[in-house]
């Protein structure tokens, strides 16, 4: 690449997004930002030298058209990875098609998710007719899929306003790798993944997300195989969640939902296309029992389960229980497939259930042996699964291996990415140190717009009346404000506390609040209601800490139970400290104190998301005034004002409620 052409590219990219620039010219309220260009320039020489670019930009910078600019006017050939399928659509459905039409960029962009998301009409016409749905609204969104199944040209399910994420008809009208036909199937000419898959191919820009990515690169089931060769730019959008998104694709995993998957899939062709050659009532029985034997083991004395908990293997090894259900397993999924093999020819859908058997068979019997010596194990129990996982501590190899699969640029960015210039927390996880490294500041006024405070005479986290206290306490606060606040906590196993105790301190001093917990309705739910209903509080755990933007007045209170320390506890926590020391490392500064601060930053990060926002970040953790380490943490934060006291903090919250009034009025 020539000097001229790395000019080009980087004039072409500051010139567009300068005042009086093409952006400008096309939106009225597009404004240069220096910090926007900053990135921007670096996006594009990375692009221009095939080089490997990790950015950390901060909140307001405007990094989603910063890199999507260069690499556009680039025309060269990318993929662009998001951490979500809502941060995809807003991607492919509103920031290209403005962009493309600003650059007036003839560029062909295409949208490519996973399976989950797309209707498998092959599964549907058997949902139909044999789907064994649990209560009415079940029956009343399959009927709603069918509907508008006539009408999709694209296939993909968020196209249905309204349908739940964790509806049961989702699994029944989609496909998975597993149970996919492939070629085999029936309606393969009419197939939306297939055809997802083959405008993907076809177009200069493809947006995906992180799942999907990985996916791919470990089970070979996305159509990303297809095009990363042909692909001389990718772009990874909130990096931050790419190591742990990794690992979930790296690791081996053997669940008791995905057994009783293969179970109803198994009765449900039987009946259909061999109905008496083989007891496949008592088949799929064997298998949903061994399933739900397995999910009770793991369980032990575990009686009630809220979300997920990660439990350790030994414990739950270590009395033989697991080893005997793993048998149990092993002998029901031998009997179901040998029946599958004597009448395979019947029909296309016994090939893969045969595989999915013999499947099955290898991971229950892999998880029976020893671990190996560089990998760890442990068990993440939900509320009706168990899930048996065997991981590697980190993907560095996995990330070594594809940059070396040919020349192209790599671009990581995120609003979180370490605490440092070297990105050190990023980077040494996903063996990027040879990366050029760029950290880009806020624009935004955070000493004039925001005040952090951390009650100094407050309960430890450790003590039963912590959560209490932080409840009476978020009560106190945002009866000042009229609610506007979010409450952030480390644990799911707090959030029913917290909410009764913000429930109770609130009637007590005459200003009911109300009061909305994780969990009890859909995520999208929720912040609508947080949004439309006045004096709302809002409890949520590890899905709010990051990816939510509520600027404005709307939210103007953040309240952290505790400093975000990873569980010691935890089974891939402890085996990373020990990694750790065994290199002669410090695992509490280098893991424990990096892990909690890039947490603090992504929770701290909800409160602030414009330049005229204004508000209160509250750390409910003595820890951080007493310890030592308590600097090194507020060092992550943004830089706002620090106050003293509870008094300090409600007079500024008076301060923030007079200008709401102000501009309710018509005053300010």
């Amino acid at each position: 690449m020539t000097d001229e052409a790395d000019d080009d590219l980087v004039t072409g990219t500051q010139a567009a997004l300068a005042r009086g620039g093409l952006l400008s010219d096309h939106d009225i309220g597009f404004v240069e930002r220096e910090v926007q260009q900053h990135l921007a320039r670096a996006v594009a020489q990375a692009i221009d030298d095939r080089a490997t670019l990790v950015a950390e930009a901060g909140t307001g910078v405007g990094k989603t058209f910063a890199y999507l600019v260069p690499v556009l006017l680039s025309q060269r050939r990318a993929i662009v990875s998001t951490a979500t399928k809502s941060l995809q659509d807003q991607l492919f459905m509103r920031d290209l098609p403005r962009l493309r039409d600003a650059l007036r960029m003839p560029i062909r962009i295409a949208l490519l998710k996973g399976r989950s998301s797309y209707l498998c009409l092959h599964r549907l016409a058997g949902a139909r007719e044999s789907a064994t749905l649990p209560d009415r609204f079940a029956v009343r969104a399959l009927a709603r899929v069918e509907a508008w199944s006539a009408s999709t040209v694209t296939g993909d399910l968020a196209e249905i306003d309204g349908l739940d994420d964790r509806s049961p008809v989702i699994p029944l009208v989609t496909s998975t790798r597993d149970n996919c036909l492939g070629q085999e199937c029936p309606r393969f000419r009419d197939c939306h993944v297939v055809r997802a898959r083959r405008e993907a191919m076809a177009a200069d820009l493809v947006v995906v997300n992180h799942h999907l990515f990985f996916a791919d690169l470990s089970l070979r089931d996305s159509g990303v195989a297809e095009l990363l060769p042909s692909a001389d730019v990718v772009v990874f959008d909130e990096a931050h969640q790419l190591v742990e998104t990794g690992l979930q694709f790296v690791a081996t995993t053997l669940s008791a939902a995905q057994v009783i998957d293969l179970a109803r899939d198994i009765l449900a062709a039987g009946l259909s296309h061999a109905r008496g050659l083989k007891p496949w009532q008592e088949l799929a029985g064997g298998l949903e029992m061994a399933a739900r034997d397995l999910r009770l083991v793991c369980a032990g004395a575990l009686r009630e389960v809220r979300g997920v908990i990660r439990l350790r293997w030994d414990e739950r090894a270590r009395d033989g229980a697991l080893d005997s259900s793993l048998a149990q397993l092993v002998a029901a999924a031998t009997a179901t497939a040998e029946a599958i093999a004597a009448v395979e020819a019947t029909a296309p859908d016994f090939g893969r259930l045969r595989e999915r058997a013999q499947d099955q068979i290898r991971l229950a019997q892999g998880f029976a042996a020893e671990t190996p010596a560089d990998r760890v194990r442990w068990v993440d129990l939900g509320p009706r699964d168990a899930r048996l996982i065997e991981s590697p501590l980190d993907i560095r190899d996995l990330f070594v291996e594809q940059r070396a699969t040919g020349a192209r640029a790599w671009v990581f960015t995120s609003a979180t990415l370490g605490t440092d210039d070297e990105l050190a927390w990023f980077c040494e996880a996903a063996a990027l140190e040879d990366a050029r490294k760029l950290r880009v500041g806020s624009p935004f006024d955070y000493p004039a717009h925001a005040r952090t405070w951390v009650p100094p005479r407050f309960p430890k986290p450790n003590e039963a009346t912590h959560p209490a206290a932080v409840g009476a306490l978020a009560a106190r606060l945002a009866g000042r404000l009229g609610g506007r606040t979010f409450v952030l906590t480390t644990t799911l196993r707090v959030l029913p506390l917290i909410a009764e105790a913000i429930t109770q301190a609130a009637t007590a001093l005459g200003q009911p609040l109300n009061v909305l917990v994780q969990g009890t309705h859909p995520k999208r739910s929720l912040l609508e209601r947080f949004l439309d209903t006045p004096s709302s509080v809002l409890v949520g755990s590890q899905s709010f800490w990051e990816g939510i933007d509520i600027p404005g007045a709307a939210l103007q209170c953040v309240i952290i139970d505790k400093l975000p320390f990873p569980p010691p506890n935890d089974p891939l926590v402890q085996a990373r400290s020990r990694a750790l020391e065994k290199a002669g490392r410090d695992a509490f500064n280098d893991y424990y104190l990096a892990e909690a601060a890039i947490s603090l930053k992504q929770g701290a990060g909800r409160l602030i998301r414009s330049e005229t926002d204004m508000g209160l970040l509250v750390i409910a953790d003595p820890r951080l005034r007493q310890m030592a380490y308590g600097r090194r943490l507020r060092q992550a934060l943004p830089p706002m004002g620090a106050l003293d006291t509870e008094e300090d903090a409600l007079a500024w919250l008076d301060h923030l409620a007079a200008g709401n009034d102000a501009l309710l009025f018509g005053r300010g």
